[in-house]
């Protein structure tokens, strides 16, 4: 039987997993999503456990998922990622230096965050790359959640990076922008010849059928009942060059508020907007003269103006891609916005090797 990995999300919407062969071909062997109650997570972070390991276990059946190890993506707003060099080390000399090397960059003490280093370039004794830094009681919680389904996280990984390697295989040379949007959250990952040069993760509420579903609209500021509060809290280290590997958790507690969108419930214009910023600045960086296209995908892909405004606004060639662009799928493509979310679970069932 042929060897299968497997990735994960933790949305505030669901969850959903993407379980692949591994190999030049990659090939998705089960998929699904099951939803989350409301207030069970936000933005990668858990707020109720209990609902979460529920959901988690109903989705193993239902998608009847046959790995018990996974690929964990965080998403969330409050990791930071940001250029970063430093003298080229062996990964685990690196490993021990990088706390000490970047404690006066982070937003939190160093002992209370998750720090992985994605190195893109070496010149002479100078390693330049990607630094990753997240809160530890968060992707403690998140973790804390598969253990209680007798699921066991083996890796936990920036979800962009498991963009980058979604479109690797199809993308070529060139600069490629891939952009995921999605319900709350859009990422954005620009590639170098496949490398992750520059990554952003902004926020943004997309009415997307998710949405919809749960009767909720994006409204403008002078009619919102509530703002989203921001989580509070930090748990114990766990530091990883090659996977994040955080301990066991203790489960939090916090309410969510009523979407609400910052530019008066002009959604689309506020993210196209954005991501015209976003990209301008991403070509500012080293080694990104210019964007040869974008890659859009996620749920908000799909609502209209989104890929047009991208187009004409930045004239930049704009291509939606699904989960079959990532591997063949067997029991053929989901429909609607699942064939759209599922393409950065499946980059992460991909793994760090391909």
């Amino acid at each position: 039987m042929a060897t299968t990995r497997v990735g994960v999300e933790i949305t505030e919407e669901s969850v959903r997993a993407v379980e692949m062969t591994t190999g030049r071909s990659p090939r998705v062997v089960a998929y699904g999503e099951v939803p989350l109650p409301i207030d069970a997570a936000k933005d990668s972070e858990i707020l109720d456990e209990g609902a979460v390991a529920v959901a988690i276990r109903q989705l193993w059946n239902t998608a009847r998922i046959k790995g018990r190890s996974v690929t964990l993506g965080i998403a969330s707003r409050r990791v930071l990622v940001r250029e970063y060099s430093t003298t080229a080390l062996p990964p685990a000399v690196l490993r021990k230096a990088l706390p000490f090397q970047v404690q006066d960059l982070l937003p939190v003490p160093v002992n209370q965050a998750v720090l992985d280093f994605y190195p893109t370039s070496q010149e002479g004794d100078q390693v330049h790359g990607l630094l990753v830094a997240a809160v530890a009681e968060t992707v403690e919680h998140m973790i804390a959640a598969f253990s209680r389904s007798r699921i066991r996280v083996t890796r936990v990984d920036l979800t962009a990076f498991g963009l980058a390697r979604a479109v690797r295989a199809g993308a070529g040379s060139g600069t490629i922008a891939v952009i995921h949007v999605g319900d709350h959250t859009t990422q954005v990952v620009v590639l170098r010849d496949g490398i992750p040069m520059f990554v952003r993760i902004l926020p943004a509420d997309m009415e997307t059928a998710a949405i919809r579903r749960r009767g909720m609209t994006v409204v403008d500021d002078e009619t919102a009942d509530a703002e989203i509060p921001v989580l509070a809290g930090v748990g114990a280290a766990a530091i990883g060059t090659a996977g994040i590997l955080p301990a066991d958790a203790i489960a939090p507690g916090a309410l969510r508020g009523t979407l609400r969108n910052e530019n008066g419930g002009r959604a689309v214009t506020d993210l196209l907007g954005r991501l015209h910023s976003t990209l301008a600045f991403s070509m500012s960086r080293p080694g990104i003269a210019g964007i040869d296209q974008v890659l859009l995908t996620g749920a908000g892909a799909a609502i209209t103006g989104v890929q047009r405004g991208l187009e004409e606004r930045d004239q930049f060639p704009v291509r939606i891609i699904s989960l079959s662009d990532v591997g063949t799928v067997a029991n053929g493509e989901p429909a609607g916005e699942l064939a759209l979310n599922l393409v950065s679970t499946a980059g992460l069932a991909l793994g760090k090797e391909s």
